[in-house]
Protein backbone atom coordinates (compact mmCIF):
# COMPACT_ATOMS: atom_id res chain seq x y z
CA UNK A 1 0.00 0.00 0.00
CA UNK A 2 1.22 3.74 -0.68
CA UNK A 3 -0.29 6.63 1.00
CA UNK A 4 0.77 9.91 -0.29
CA UNK A 5 -0.14 12.48 2.90
CA UNK A 6 -0.68 16.11 2.59
CA UNK A 7 -0.97 18.70 5.66
CA UNK A 8 -3.90 20.56 4.95
CA UNK A 9 -5.30 23.92 5.86
CA UNK A 10 -8.33 22.43 4.29
CA UNK A 11 -9.44 19.79 1.84
CA UNK A 12 -12.69 18.76 0.29
CA UNK A 13 -13.76 15.95 -2.01
CA UNK A 14 -16.44 16.39 -4.84
CA UNK A 15 -18.34 13.93 -7.05
CA UNK A 16 -20.69 15.11 -10.23
CA UNK A 17 -21.12 18.67 -8.43
CA UNK A 18 -22.01 17.42 -4.86
CA UNK A 19 -19.46 17.36 -1.83
CA UNK A 20 -19.35 13.93 -0.51
CA UNK A 21 -16.06 14.74 2.13
CA UNK A 22 -14.52 17.82 3.63
CA UNK A 23 -12.48 18.60 6.34
CA UNK A 24 -10.61 21.40 7.91
CA UNK A 25 -7.19 21.79 9.40
CA UNK A 26 -5.41 18.13 9.17
CA UNK A 27 -4.45 15.55 6.28
CA UNK A 28 -5.58 14.21 3.09
CA UNK A 29 -4.40 10.99 2.77
CA UNK A 30 -4.33 9.24 -1.28
CA UNK A 31 -4.27 5.38 -0.57
CA UNK A 32 -3.09 3.23 -3.15
CA UNK A 33 -3.28 -0.73 -3.09
CA UNK A 34 -1.03 -2.98 -4.79
CA UNK A 35 -2.22 -6.38 -6.44
CA UNK A 36 -0.55 -8.20 -3.76
CA UNK A 37 -1.53 -6.30 -0.51
CA UNK A 38 -4.02 -7.54 2.07
CA UNK A 39 -5.70 -6.24 5.21
CA UNK A 40 -2.22 -6.83 7.40
CA UNK A 41 -0.88 -3.68 6.00
CA UNK A 42 -3.40 -1.28 7.18
CA UNK A 43 -2.35 -1.13 11.35
CA UNK A 44 1.08 0.33 10.29
CA UNK A 45 0.08 2.59 7.55
CA UNK A 46 -2.87 3.96 9.93
CA UNK A 47 -0.43 3.89 13.14
CA UNK A 48 2.29 6.31 11.20
CA UNK A 49 -0.24 8.33 9.45
CA UNK A 50 -2.26 9.74 12.35
CA UNK A 51 1.07 9.85 14.68
CA UNK A 52 3.53 11.40 12.21
CA UNK A 53 4.34 14.13 14.07
CA UNK A 54 4.04 17.06 10.91
CA UNK A 55 2.30 19.99 12.58
CA UNK A 56 4.02 22.51 14.14
CA UNK A 57 4.13 23.20 18.12
CA UNK A 58 4.27 26.51 19.87
CA UNK A 59 7.86 27.06 18.44
CA UNK A 60 7.17 26.16 14.93
CA UNK A 61 8.70 22.63 14.91
CA UNK A 62 7.10 20.13 13.17
CA UNK A 63 6.65 18.10 16.99
CA UNK A 64 2.75 17.62 16.64
CA UNK A 65 0.79 14.77 15.21
CA UNK A 66 -2.82 14.94 13.72
CA UNK A 67 -4.82 13.51 16.89
CA UNK A 68 -2.11 15.69 19.02
CA UNK A 69 -3.47 19.24 17.31
CA UNK A 70 -7.32 17.55 16.74
CA UNK A 71 -7.28 17.78 13.36
CA UNK A 72 -9.35 15.29 10.83
CA UNK A 73 -8.46 13.08 8.19
CA UNK A 74 -9.57 12.95 4.50
CA UNK A 75 -9.36 9.58 3.17
CA UNK A 76 -9.49 9.21 -1.13
CA UNK A 77 -8.82 6.43 -2.86
CA UNK A 78 -6.12 6.51 -5.88
CA UNK A 79 -5.20 3.50 -7.78
CA UNK A 80 -3.12 5.65 -10.06
CA UNK A 81 0.00 5.61 -6.84
CA UNK A 82 0.76 2.47 -8.18
CA UNK A 83 1.13 3.97 -12.35
CA UNK A 84 4.40 2.59 -14.28
CA UNK A 85 5.36 5.36 -16.44
CA UNK A 86 8.45 3.49 -17.16
CA UNK A 87 7.79 2.86 -20.69
CA UNK A 88 5.41 4.41 -23.93
CA UNK A 89 3.83 7.55 -23.01
CA UNK A 90 0.49 5.36 -21.56
CA UNK A 91 0.84 4.78 -17.62
CA UNK A 92 0.74 1.18 -16.99
CA UNK A 93 -2.07 0.24 -14.00
CA UNK A 94 -1.09 -3.62 -13.90
CA UNK A 95 0.33 -3.29 -10.13
CA UNK A 96 -3.32 -1.85 -8.83
CA UNK A 97 -5.11 -4.21 -6.90
CA UNK A 98 -8.82 -4.50 -8.75
CA UNK A 99 -11.50 -2.74 -7.87
CA UNK A 100 -13.32 -5.47 -5.90
CA UNK A 101 -10.71 -6.25 -4.03
CA UNK A 102 -9.04 -2.51 -3.37
CA UNK A 103 -12.48 -1.62 -2.19
CA UNK A 104 -12.69 -4.14 0.55
CA UNK A 105 -9.25 -2.65 1.95
CA UNK A 106 -9.72 0.94 1.65
CA UNK A 107 -13.04 0.50 3.72
CA UNK A 108 -10.83 -1.76 6.16
CA UNK A 109 -8.75 1.39 5.86
CA UNK A 110 -11.48 3.77 6.63
CA UNK A 111 -12.69 1.72 9.91
CA UNK A 112 -8.58 1.61 11.45
CA UNK A 113 -9.22 5.46 10.95
CA UNK A 114 -11.78 5.84 12.50
CA UNK A 115 -10.91 3.52 15.52
CA UNK A 116 -7.51 5.55 15.95
CA UNK A 117 -8.86 9.29 15.66
CA UNK A 118 -12.62 8.57 15.96
CA UNK A 119 -15.21 8.72 13.58
CA UNK A 120 -16.18 12.16 13.49
CA UNK A 121 -13.04 13.25 12.41
CA UNK A 122 -12.78 10.92 9.24
CA UNK A 123 -14.40 12.11 6.22
CA UNK A 124 -14.07 10.19 2.45
CA UNK A 125 -14.18 10.54 -0.76
CA UNK A 126 -16.64 7.65 -3.10
CA UNK A 127 -14.77 4.74 -3.80
CA UNK A 128 -14.51 4.27 -7.95
CA UNK A 129 -15.95 7.44 -8.42
CA UNK A 130 -14.84 10.13 -10.79
CA UNK A 131 -13.73 12.97 -8.02
CA UNK A 132 -12.45 16.46 -8.09
CA UNK A 133 -10.54 17.16 -4.98
CA UNK A 134 -9.58 20.60 -3.44
CA UNK A 135 -7.36 21.64 -1.31
CA UNK A 136 -5.05 23.73 0.72
CA UNK A 137 -1.68 22.29 1.48
CA UNK A 138 -0.22 23.54 4.25
CA UNK A 139 3.38 24.44 4.63
CA UNK A 140 3.15 22.98 1.68
CA UNK A 141 4.22 19.37 3.40
CA UNK A 142 3.76 16.46 1.40
CA UNK A 143 5.27 12.94 2.26
CA UNK A 144 4.60 8.85 0.66
CA UNK A 145 4.08 6.53 3.08
CA UNK A 146 4.61 2.45 2.21
CA UNK A 147 3.71 0.00 4.05
CA UNK A 148 6.19 -2.82 5.17
CA UNK A 149 7.11 -5.29 2.84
Amino acid sequence: MRVLLQRVAQARVRVEGQVVGEIGPGLLLFLGVHRDDDASKIPYLVEKATHLRIFEDSERKMNLSVKDVGGEILLVSQFTLYANCQSGRRPSFTEAMAPSGAKVLYEAFIQGLKEAMGEDRIATGEFGAYMQVELINDGPVTLQLCSLT
